[in-house]
């Protein structure tokens, strides 16, 4: 088939089901073009790798600043977002929303000028919690000053809500965290608006649903369609492996009841995370799943299992934008019900990469 002669059937299909149609029966789901609130982009030849995945499904993202070195200052923020908008393909409509890096040391004074400059928002990375966060929070309460400073500015904490001790077993860490961090963070900066990044817990999504002040969280397809049984099927599977690290079924049943439940609290962050396939196939491999070849047609996919998907636009496209304090866009995107199959492999500047389901065969596609 011609690539004009697919175009044209993606636009036949651009209507919407009878009123009589149940919707998990749909042929196609429409709905106003959706925003990436957690994603990694990486630098150089990565970020061009991987950009137009997320520009063709996504308006708007947010970009972390876990770069080697970290994006720390106003200026480097700036200087990143030009990087990104520099490689962005001609025909795609993309905003990168910038965010800082939360060290012990960011003065507060750097908040007024970040904000001057559009950052919307400061990561909480503990040190050691992840990838690249060897700069991070050592102690939270080093941090009071420049948190007070982003309260009065308005600019949002995105929070990777684990805590790092070594005595604390790595499936408990996220509700550790809760108790330690959140709890405390909450009732010294009520004003605050804290996004607790990812979460993969009950734990979580129930803190999430009840916390005072103004809190909201972000889930990833992969934690709402797996358990930590995947990363052992048939064999260690690297590319599951992410952190915070996918968690017994209980807690994927109760996110996706988080994410489904329509509370306007939860919404979509993919947090996309890519690593060359040799750094994921390794001894000791990098953390992250990287979803953005198809990060919509997993979130339908989950939200179908869950015979939710009349529940999905709000999730995808209206709550992010709801608590960041900006519009929802105008634009629609439509997906459709026909298997493809991911590739196997994917360019990835001199080296290559492994999308999530490498492989597998996918039942929603995007429209071009």
């Amino acid at each position: 088939m011609s690539s004009g002669e697919h175009e044209t059937r993606c636009e036949n299909a651009r209507v919407n089901p009878p009123a009589d149609t149940p919707l998990a029966a749909a042929r196609t789901l429409q709905l106003r073009q959706p925003d990436d609130w957690h994603l990694h982009l990486r630098d150089g030849a990565a970020l061009e790798a991987v950009l137009p995945y997320t520009a063709r499904q996504f308006a708007r993202a947010i970009v972390m600043p876990n770069l080697r070195p970290p994006v720390t200052t106003a200026a480097a923020a700036v200087a990143y977002r030009q990087r990104i908008l520099a490689a962005l393909p001609a025909g795609l409509a993309f905003e990168p929303l910038m965010t800082l890096y939360l060290t012990d040391n960011t003065p507060p004074d750097e908040i007024r000028r970040a904000r001057d400059a559009g950052v919307v928002a400061l990561k909480l990375y503990p040190a050691g919690a992840t990838t690249n966060s060897d700069a991070g929070v050592t102690d939270i309460r080093k941090t009071r000053a420049t948190l007070e400073a982003m309260q009065r500015e308005g600019l949002l904490l995105l929070v990777h809500g684990e805590v790092t001790d070594a005595e604390i077993d790595i499936f408990d860490r996220e509700a550790v965290f809760i108790d330690r961090v959140m709890q405390p963070l909450r009732r010294d900066f009520p004003e605050l608006k804290v996004v607790f990044e990812h979460i993969t817990t009950a734990e979580a999504a129930q803190y999430v649903a009840e916390a005072p002040g103004p809190t909201a969280a972000t889930l990833t397809a992969h934690h709402l369609l797996y358990n930590r049984n995947a990363l052992f099927t048939g064999g260690l599977r690297p590319h599951y492996y992410c952190l915070p690290v996918l968690k017994k079924e209980r807690h994927r049943v109760a996110l996706v009841q988080a994410a489904t439940s329509g509370n306007p609290r939860f919404f979509l962050g993919t947090d996309s995370a890519p690593h060359a396939a040799a750094m994921k196939e390794q001894s000791v491999c990098g953390a992250g799943c990287f979803t953005a070849p198809a990060a919509l047609e997993l979130y339908a996919e989950a939200f179908e299992a869950a015979g939710a998907l009349d529940k999905f636009e709000a999730f995808a496209s209206l709550n992010g934008p709801a608590f960041y304090g900006l519009p929802v866009n105008e634009g629609r995107i439509t997906l459709k019900r026909e298997p493809w199959a991911l590739p196997e492999t994917l360019p990835f500047g001199d080296a290559l990469i492994k999308p999530l389901r490498a492989g597998d065969t996918l039942n929603w596609k995007m429209c071009p």
